[in-house]
């Protein structure tokens, strides 16, 4: 399946969803400390329901640490940057799927490392800064999943 990767993740409850979207979809969660809240956080449970039992999520110290784990994978960094549409990719099994913290996005060195496959923007109205880092991963895995006639899924 694929792999979403949050790089320093800063809202519990968009974790929470997140850890939702993996059991759902069959996704590995990535997230790349340092982390603006604890994993214990009541917010991050809520967000998540029952659902962390069924869901595979991985914490990473550093991203080299997280890299070294998963490459040789593609990783798509998704930014508001980005010229090239989220749907414009033929997306593979593996490929990582990387957001970065809400309030800033992805910091210009993680999203311009060689590693990094492409830049990805999901099209938004003109004006508008951007959308919920949740709702974003949702839109991608969904499209990514959606290519591969939703394998496994009823």
């Amino acid at each position: 399946m694929f792999h979403v990767l949050f790089h320093e993740p800063r809202i519990a409850g968009n974790t929470g969803n997140a850890i939702r979207l993996s059991a759902a979809t069959g996704s590995h969660l990535h997230l790349v400390e340092p982390l603006g809240f604890d994993l214990d956080d009541a917010k991050l449970r809520r967000a998540g329901l029952d659902y962390h039992d069924l869901a595979s999520v991985t914490v990473h110290a550093t991203l080299e640490a997280a890299y070294e784990t998963l490459l040789p994978a593609r990783v798509f960094a998704f930014t508001t940057q980005a010229t090239t549409r989220y749907t414009d990719v033929a997306y593979e099994p593996g490929d990582v799927l990387m957001f970065g913290a809400e309030p800033t996005g992805l910091p210009d060195p993680v999203q311009h490392d060689a590693r990094v496959t492409d830049r990805l923007r999901l099209p938004m109205l003109a004006s508008r800064r951007s959308m919920n880092l949740a709702n974003c991963a949702s839109i991608a895995v969904y499209e990514a999943w959606r290519q591969h006639g939703f394998a496994g899924a009823q």
